[in-house]
């Protein structure tokens, strides 16, 4: 199937008022589990390569982003590319050539001024370059310099005022979920979910969907979120797979065994986040 763009699957699952799954890929195998596990839950997701992985992978954004488009046009499911949490504009200006048709721009950690200020740029590079463009308003937890707590929740009237200044496409929001958490024990804020639908015209965007559980991803749809992001959950899949294919096994040199189980793993959990947030 074509690679599909972001924007084309995010407008059709905010004016429905579906969620969309984005997943993070960090090697070929990712990508492979995120277009299996999407085939199987017969749903669209997002391909999502990070500012971290790209450094990676060599600091070229180029090899891994036509890896995971390769792997989008070879998958039965609707798939989109997206690049995400880019703070660098050097990356940013690398993004159209590589292929994406999407970034998540963030300039969060800057004061507001500052924040709306490069993020305002990012957009009219993007839209330049046929960029579909998200931002972030708040402080979702779980990187340093954040925290998760309610003093540092998105406010409607200023999430309002950033994307009308801004022109962002889409925004990320904290509402109570944390990146990098292992355990699904997560509270979503869904009174204030759906008072930043209303505030705003474009579609909101939860970042550290791996510690929220099933029924708290379901209220956020339900209550207004469109886009969720996941990326520790399918880590967690693979490394606890191949550690116990690896444990199983002591002598065992050919790394294709446990990363069949590890891709095997991270497929199922696709499914599963998939099926989770389905109508």
């Amino acid at each position: 199937m074509p690679l599909v763009d972001t924007a084309e699957l995010l407008r059709a699952a905010y004016a429905a008022r579906r969620g969309l799954l984005a997943f993070n890929v960090v090697t070929l195998e990712h990508a492979e589990a995120i277009a299996a596990g999407a085939e199987t839950a017969g749903a669209p997701a997002i391909l999502a390569v990070s500012e971290n992985t790209v450094r990676f992978h060599g600091g070229r954004p180029g090899p891994v982003a036509a890896a995971a488009a390769a792997v989008a046009r070879s998958s039965g499911a609707p798939l989109a590319l997206h690049l995400d949490h880019v703070e660098s504009t050097e990356l940013l200006h690398a993004a159209p050539a590589a292929g994406f048709g999407s970034v998540m721009f963030d300039a969060s950690r800057l004061p507001y001024a500052e924040n709306v200020e490069a993020t305002a740029y990012a957009v009219r590079f993007g839209h330049g370059h046929g960029m579909w463009v998200e931002a972030e308003l708040g402080r979702v937890g779980g990187k340093p310099g954040d925290a998760h707590t309610p003093g540092v929740r998105t406010d409607p009237a200023e999430a309002a005022e950033y994307a009308a200044a801004t022109g962002v496409d889409a925004l990320a929001v904290a509402v109570g979920s944390s990146h990098a958490m292992t355990e699904r024990t997560a509270v979503l804020d869904h009174a204030l979910i759906a008072e930043l639908r209303r505030a705003l015209s474009v579609p909101l965007v939860l970042h550290g969907s791996s510690g929220v559980p099933d029924g708290e991803l379901r209220r956020a749809v339900g209550a207004g979120m469109t886009k969720i992001n996941v990326g520790t959950a399918l880590n967690a899949a693979f490394t606890g797979a191949v550690r116990a294919a690896l444990a199983g096994d002591a002598r065992t040199v050919d790394p294709r065994g446990c990363l069949r189980t590890a891709r095997e793993a991270m497929a199922e959990t696709v499914a599963a986040f998939l099926k989770a947030v389905a109508p």
